[in-house]
C-alpha cells in the first residue's frame, strides 16, 4: 500500500537560534512509539522543517522519509497538513513496501482522510510501478490504499514476462496480481517465437496465471487464424482457451467454427464445441452442424454427434446429410518412387494424404435430385468415393435404386456414376402398382447433370418393363432374362434397352397378365422410409429401423474421449454423452 506517515507532537519543536524573528526552522524529534498501532503516519526523516507556531503546515526538505505500516515513502521535498495526515511532495518521489513493491513518480499528492494517492510524472516521463516482474507505466496513477487498488484513466501499460497489455483506463491489486483494462485494451505476446494479439474494451488479467478473461466483443490473433468472441478466457501461457455466447474462430484455411461454447488447446491440438456447433469450410462449400464435435490437429481427426449433418452446397441444391456419428480421420501412404538408373536419380519416397468421413449409424440424405438412406457411410477424398453399406436405397425422381453396397463416384461434388458390385435392384414407379424393374448381379448407372442416363448390368440380368405406347399409354408388360443388359433413358422414358448375347422372356398384355408377373422376385419399394425434406434426415422410419437391423446392428453407445484438465472451466467439467432431448427423433431408445 501507499503509505504515508508523520506523527508530530509539540514538545518536539526546536526553535532555531539562526532566525528567532521570522519562520522558524524546526529539527524533527521522533519520540519512540509503535509505528504500527492504528496505521498512523510517521515521519522518519528530513534535513529541514518549516512551520509557523499559529497553524499546523509544514515544509520538509531534504531526504524526506515517511512511513505507514509497512510502506516507505521518500522525496527530495514535501508539504505535509498534520490534521487531515494528508501531504504533497515533490522531487524523485518513491513508495517502496518490503523487496517486492515500488512506485517511483516526480509529485505525488497524497489525501490522508479517503487513503487516496495521485501520483505524477514529469512531461516525457512515466509514473512506475513495479511489483517483482511486472510494471505498470503511465502519466497519472491513482493508489487507492484502503483497498489496495491502483488505476489510471489516462492510459497506461502494464508488461510481465509473457504479455504486454495497453489500454486507456486500468486497474491494478498488486496483493493479488489481478488487472482489469478497458476501452482500447491490447494484449501482445511478448513470445518471440509465437504470435498473439487480443484486441477487446473490457479485459481481465492476472499477472501471475497469465490467464486473460474477456467480457466485451474481443478479437483475438494467432499465427493459426482469428478468434471472436464477447466472452472467453485464454490462458496465454498455456496456449489454452474457453469461449462462450456464440464464439467464432476462423481459421487461415477459411474454415470457420461457431459454437454456444468452444474449448481449444493449442499446445495439444485439441479442441471441442458444445451447443449448435457450426464448422464452415468455404473453399469446399461444406458445412458440419452438430450438438457436440472435437477436433485433434496431431491426429487431424474430427467427431460430431448430436443432431449431426453435413451439408454441401457447391451446387445450387444443397445436399443434406445425417448420420448420428460422424467422424474424419486423416490416412497416410507410403508411395515408392523408383529410381532413374539414366538420370542417376535414387529410390525415393512420398508420402500421400487423404482424408476419410465415416457416417454411422442410420444414415439419411436430402437434395432435390437424389435421396438416400443406409447404415452407415464412409467418404474418400482421394477417389472422391462415397460408399453406402448396409441395405443401401438411393431414390432419383422416381426411380429407387438398393443393393448390397452402393458406390458413388462424385466430380464435382455432383453424381457421376453408381457402382452396385453386389446385386443390384433398381425400380422406377410407373403408374399404380406397375414397375419398370431391372436386377442384377452387378449394376452401374450413369448420371448428367442429376439424371440417369445409362445403365449397365452384368450378370443375372431379370427385367420387367411397361413399354409405353406413343399416347404415353401402357398395356403390356415385358418380362426377360439375360446375361448383359444396357438401358438409355431420358427424363422419365425409356429410350432403348439392349440384352445379350441371349434373352428369353415374354410380352403379355397387361388385361391377361397376372399379378405374379408384376414384380421380380427380389422387388421392395421403400418409399415409406423416404426423406422428403431437409429436416426429414433426422427422422428415422420404424421401417428404416427394421431394415438396418436385418443385416446392421444396434445404434452403439460412443462414449466422449477423455479431455485433458482444464482448471478454469467455469463448471469443472463437460458432460460425458450428449443429453437425450439432442438425438434423433422416432430412433432406438436404447441410444445414448
Amino acid at each position: 500500500m501507499f503509505l504515508l506517515a508523520l506523527l508530530l507532537l509539540p514538545a518536539a519543536v526546536a526553535y532555531s537560534s539562526s532566525d528567532r524573528r521570522g519562520t522558524p526552522e524546526i529539527r524533527p524529534s521522533i519520540p519512540t512509539a509503535d509505528r504500527t498501532a492504528g496505521n498512523r503516519v510517521f515521519l522518519d526523516h528530513a534535513d529541514l522543517l518549516l512551520k509557523h507556531p499559529q497553524d499546523s503546515f509544514m515544509i520538509l526538505t531534504g531526504s524526506v522519509v515517511f512511513t505507514k505500516g509497512g510502506m516507505i515513502m521518500k522525496c527530495d521535498s514535501a508539504h505535509y497538513f498534520s490534521e487531515t495526515e494528508s501531504l504533497d511532495a515533490f522531487g524523485n518521489v518513491s513508495m517502496e513496501q518490503g523487496d517486492t513493491l515500488f512506485v517511483y513518480a516526480d509529485e505525488l499528492n497524497y489525501d490522508g482522510v479517503a487513503e487516496l494517492a495521485v501520483l505524477y510524472a514529469d512531461p516525457g516521463k512515466k509514473v512506475r510501478l513495479i511489483n517483482r516482474d511486472v510494471q505498470l507505466e503511465t502519466d497519472v496513477f491513482c493508489y487507492d490504499l484502503h483497498i489496495d487498488l491502483g488505476y489510471y484513466e489516462t492510459g497506461g501499460t502494464l508488461t510481465d514476462p509473457s504479455n504486454t497489455l495497453t489500454s486507456m483506463y486500468g486497474e491494478y491489486a498488486p496483493s493479488t496480481k489481478e488487472a482489469n483494462f478497458y476501452t482500447g485494451v491490447h494484449l501482445n505476446s511478448r513470445n518471440t517465437s509465437d504470435t498473439l494479439d487480443i484486441w477487446s474494451d473490457t479485459l481481465y488479467y492476472n499477472t501471475a496465471t497469465r490467464i486473460a478473461e474477456l467480457h466485451s466483443p474481443s478479437e483475438i490473433l494467432n499465427a493459426r487464424g482469428t478468434i471472436f468472441t464477447s466472452l472467453g478466457i485464454y490462458d496465454t501461457d498455456g496456449n489454452r482457451t474457453t469461449l462462450f455466447d456464440r464464439s467464432t474462430i476462423v481459421t487461415n484455411q477459411n474454415q470457420t467454427l461457431t459454437a454456444d461454447t468452444i474449448y481449444y488447446d493449442r499446445a495439444r491440438g485439441y479442441g471441442e464445441a458444445f451447443g449448435s456447433m457450426v464448422l464452415t469450410d468455404s473453399a469446399h462449400s461444406v458445412q458440419l452442424q452438430a450438438d457436440y464435435g472435437y477436433y485433434n490437429e496431431l491426429t487431424d481427426s474430427s467427431f460430431a454427434t448430436g443432431r449431426a449433418q453435413i451439408l454441401e452446397y457447391s451446387k445450387p441444391d444443397t445436399l443434406y446429410l445425417h448420420g448420428r456419428y460422424i467422424s474424419s480421420t486423416a490416412r497416410y501412404d507410403t508411395v515408392r518412387i523408383a529410381a532413374d538408373t539414366m538420370a542417376g536419380t535414387p529410390e525415393r519416397t512420398r508420402i500421400d494424404t487423404t482424408h476419410v468421413a465415416v457416417l454411422y449409424p442410420r444414415v439419411r440424405f436430402f437434395r432435390n435430385d437424389m435421396q438416400g438412406v443406409c447404415d452407415s457411410m464412409r467418404f474418400t477424398q482421394s477417389d472422391t468415393t462415397l460408399r453406402m453399406y448396409i441395405n443401401p436405397v438411393i431414390w432419383n425422381e422416381d426411380r429407387q435404386v438398393f443393393g448390397n453396397l452402393i458406390e458413388v463416384q462424385l466430380n464435382d461434388s455432383t453424381i457421376d456414376r453408381a457402382i452396385l458390385p453386389d446385386q443390384g435392384f433398381t425400380a422406377q414407379l410407373i403408374e399404380g402398382d406397375h414397375y419398370n424393374q431391372l436386377s442384377g448381379k452387378k449394376m452401374t448407372a450413369y448420371f448428367d447433370n442429376g439424371e440417369m442416363k445409362q445403365l449397365d448390368i452384368d450378370g443375372n440380368v431379370e427385367i420387367i418393363m411397361y413399354p409405353e405406347e406413343n399416347d404415353s399409354t401402357i398395356n403390356k408388360i415385358v418380362n426377360a432374362e439375360s446375361s448383359f443388359l444396357q438401358a438409355h433413358f431420358k427424363g422419365r422414358t425409356t429410350e432403348r434397352v439392349k440384352m445379350w448375347p441371349q434373352t428369353t422372356g415374354a410380352v403379355t398384355p397387361l388385361f391377361l397378365a397376372k399379378r405374379s408377373l408384376y414384380y421380380l422376385p427380389k422387388f421392395k419399394w421403400y418409399e415409406d422410409m423416404r426423406p422428403l425434406s431437409p429436416g426429414d434426415i433426422f427422422i428415422v422410419p420404424a421401417a428404416m429401423e427394421e431394415l438396418m437391423l436385418e443385416k446392421g446392428r444396434p445404434i452403439p453407445v460412443i462414449p466422449r474421449p477423455p479431455l485433458p484438465p482444464l482448471h478454469f472451466r467455469p463448471d469443472g467439467a463437460l458432460p460425458d454423452e450428449i443429453p437425450s432431448s439432442q438425438t434423433d427423433q422416432n430412433s432406438n431408445p436404447t441410444q445414448p
